[in-house]
């Protein structure tokens, strides 16, 4: 029997005041991938991931993620929805800097019972297993992520995302601080742990240059007012 998609969008329509930005007639995206979604600055890149993650809602349309209605949900469910069944890379990684490496990948525990309980009897050695399959020295757990370096704190924000397994991972521009070669590394690992997780991944980003790591590149302007996309 095939999976329904982990991604569901049909006629999704969303703008700031007058201006319509996102005019999406269907995206489909399927369990397990790695999806790369493309566009020039301002397309309305980190506004599709505020309407997957729950942020946003729709002013017209359907958004189902991970099975669940989201343009039907009120804001607590969306908010608890979010919490147990996704992970999110910030593009500013959001990590507090006065709490240790350990700590700020735990913090997303505490507002999500199913995530936690996954990982409760083993979290610290969750914690190390991810750090390590990021390439992040498990020795760092205790250091402060204000002490380390924008490379590291990359890897800790994923850690933090992916801790507890979560259905689907949204990563807004998740190298934009590394040249090339570093991108491509840390996104190889990156997904290493997602493969491992069983954690489809949709990644934002400008940079070409990636297209290869990705089992699809989906061009926000032919998503916009066109026949929709299926990855």
């Amino acid at each position: 029997m095939t999976s329904p998609p982990i991604i569901a969008l049909h006629a999704v329509q969303f703008g700031y005041g007058s201006a319509a930005l996102l005019d999406i007639p269907r995206l489909s995206i399927d369990v397990g991938r790695r999806v790369l979604l493309q566009g020039a600055s301002g397309s309305g890149k980190s506004t599709l991931l505020g309407l997957l993650a729950g942020v946003l809602q729709p002013q017209r349309g359907t958004v189902t993620v991970a099975g669940q209605p989201l343009h039907a949900m009120g804001g607590p469910a969306r908010d608890r929805f979010r919490a147990d069944q996704l992970g999110v890379i910030f593009q500013q990684f959001n990590l507090l800097p006065f709490l240790s490496v350990r700590d700020n990948i735990a913090l997303g525990l505490r507002f999500s019972r199913p995530r936690a309980e996954r990982v409760a009897p083993v979290l610290d050695e969750e914690i190390v297993r991810l750090l390590d399959g990021l390439q992040l020295d498990p020795a760092l757990m205790q250091r402060r992520a204000g002490a380390l370096s924008v490379g590291q704190q990359q890897r800790v924000a994923a850690a933090r995302a992916l801790i507890g397994r979560p259905q689907l991972l949204l990563a807004d521009e998740p190298t934009s601080a590394l040249d090339r070669h570093a991108a491509t590394a840390f996104l190889q690992v990156m997904f290493d742990q997602c493969r491992a997780s069983g954690t489809t991944a949709l990644v934002v980003s400008h940079d070409d240059s990636l297209q290869g790591q990705f089992d699809q590149v989906l061009p926000l302007g032919s998503l916009n007012q066109a026949g929709g996309a299926h990855a």
